[in-house]
């Protein structure tokens, strides 16, 4: 019987990834709800907990920075987009620039990281894949503007206006980008409060097909 329903789950696993190229069958892309407690969010996205993990190992990234700032830019949200406020005409893009996913990457800046850190296949609606990429850019305005990784404030201006743009404080030219950064740096403060009393070591077990089936 255990046989017969590996059989039919296998059948389902790879007629699922056959029908959407690319696509994982158990990966859900739904954005979690109740964004204001971390705890909540990680529980309903198991998953992300090995995600969030990994850039921190790799990139000394605080968990709570990594979904402080995404929030900010995407609500975890995999396929989103800025869109133009007004003048979007027929033969234009409705969208206001390249930026797309989870962290709102730029393409091009996503495509210097896939350079940089000699990456591929790496997709900007994928969760660990934004993760990553966030925690290396925050690396990099540690070395090349002397930012601690985890001041998620000043780390949050650079991330928007670039390190060139940080370097030239163009943000103090924008006081509601300032209001902004202030904002990502109270929700990281939240979350990380939050995340002290998770059961963060119980999400990375195998999920329940693994643990039954193999």
């Amino acid at each position: 019987m255990k046989n017969y329903l590996l059989s039919i789950f296998s059948f389902l696993l790879i007629s699922g990834c056959s029908a959407v190229p690319g696509a994982n069958l158990l990966e859900d892309r739904t954005a979690p709800t109740k964004l204001d407690n971390a705890c909540s969010i990680l529980y309903q996205k198991p998953a992300w907990v090995k995600d969030l993990k990994e850039a921190n190992t790799r990139y000394g990234i605080e968990y709570s920075s990594v979904l402080a700032m995404m929030y900010q830019e995407s609500k975890f949200v995999h396929d989103a987009r800025p869109l133009k406020q007004s003048g979007a005409g027929l033969l234009s893009t409705p969208f206001a620039s390249s930026a797309y996913g989870y962290s709102q990457a730029l393409e091009l800046t996503w495509a210097h990281y896939k350079r940089s850190e000699g990456v591929s296949g790496v997709r900007r609606d994928d969760f660990g894949d934004a993760a990553m990429f966030m925690g290396w850019y925050v690396s990099q305005s540690e070395k090349q503007l002397g930012l601690d990784k985890n001041d998620v404030y000043a780390q949050y201006l650079a991330y928007h206006e670039g390190q060139g743009g940080y370097s030239k404080k163009s943000y103090l030219k924008k006081p509601w980008l300032l209001g902004v950064a202030k904002k990502v740096k109270a929700r990281k403060s939240l979350y990380m409060s939050q995340l002290k009393s998770c059961n963060l070591s119980s999400l990375e077990e195998p999920n329940f097909f693994v643990r039954y089936f193999m």
